[in-house]
């Protein structure tokens, strides 16, 4: 019957949706909207001839999209060859993705670089000079202007510590050597934790810290610029700064011809500060310029995880 009359079975349908929604939302359920633009899947490599490169999820995957993505677009111009940038969740799942040959080309912190090295063979071809052309950074560790029981870095014995991850550099290596090296041990903690779910974790640390959830918080230095539309961060003390560390790092997976390394690593040391269309692309992506580097660069890191007991092998 539906037959006879052309457009029958587009309104039976269209009675059958809607069905189906009144079913699925009643008053009990309110209808939850879902805004997916903000949020790109992470690529399983499925496309021929794709070489994926993948910002370490530090910050949510809108903020590492908004300053890579002209970065990116530059190196497929420059080097003529079909680069993506893909949104990895966890910073595990991150080097899982370098492992399987699922990322090729790594931008990362060094203890992450010195971990993916070390497992699966990823190699440094050149790392950043951030802000004031400074071509290393540092960790800081942070708790509410306001709380009075802290004062000084002693004054966090027996208190509660949030951290990035445990595979942060500045958000969790490079604080814990300075507490050690300031003889507060891991065990002199109430409690240490790391902040949940995918992406964004330093923007996490700061704002549970801002709530009052801990007493003390880890973070790369900048992080505070970074929320800074989001709290007043003069409600937010720097207890104290860790020692410099080479800066985050540009490694290729194993399985990326060494011709398409090179490529990118001449793209990248072209970038020019100085030359209007460059800079744009360095301040969006939140550095002054990239400098050659090589796998020796990263010894210091490899010597703190050791003399803090941290594996490079987990």
């Amino acid at each position: 019957m539906l037959d006879k009359f052309p457009n029958a079975k587009k309104i039976f349908s269209l009675i059958l949706v809607c069905l189906f929604i009144s079913v699925g939302c009643s008053q009990d359920e309110p209808a939850i909207k879902v805004d997916l633009s903000n949020k790109e899947q992470v690529s399983l490599k499925e496309e021929a001839g794709v070489i994926t490169y993948a910002y370490l999820p530090q910050y949510s995957h809108t903020v590492s999209y908004q300053r890579h993505h002209q970065l990116v677009e530059f190196l497929r111009k420059e080097t003529g060859v079909n680069i993506k940038q893909i949104f990895p969740d966890t910073f595990d799942q991150h080097m899982t993705m370098v492992g399987q040959g699922k990322i090729d080309i790594s931008y990362s912190n060094p203890f992450i670089y010195a971990k993916i090295a070390h497992q699966y063979g990823a190699r440094a071809f050149a790392r950043i000079a951030e802000n004031y052309n400074q071509e290393n950074f540092r960790g800081q560790i942070i708790c509410r202007a306001d709380n009075r029981l802290i004062k000084t870095i002693a004054d966090c014995r027996g208190k509660s510590w949030l951290a990035v991850d445990s595979t942060s550099a500045g958000g969790y290596l490079y604080p814990l050597g300075h507490f050690i090296a300031h003889g507060i041990q891991k065990t002199d903690f109430s409690e240490i934790a790391f902040a949940p779910g995918p992406g964004g974790k330093q923007e996490k640390v700061v704002l549970a810290v801002y709530a009052g959830k801990y007493d003390v918080g880890t973070i790369r230095e900048g992080t505070l610029n970074v929320v800074a539309d989001k709290i007043d961060i003069n409600e937010i003390r720097v207890i104290a700064n860790t020692r410099w560390y080479p800066g985050w790092v540009y490694a290729a997976g194993a399985g990326i011809e060494p011709r398409i390394v090179e490529k990118t690593r001449k793209a990248l040391l072209k970038l020019d500060f100085n030359q209007k269309e460059h800079r744009q692309i360095l301040e969006a992506a939140d550095f002054i310029r990239v400098i050659p580097s090589d796998d020796r660069d990263f010894d210091p890191v490899r010597e703190l995880a050791d003399k803090v007991g941290i594996s490079l092998d987990k």
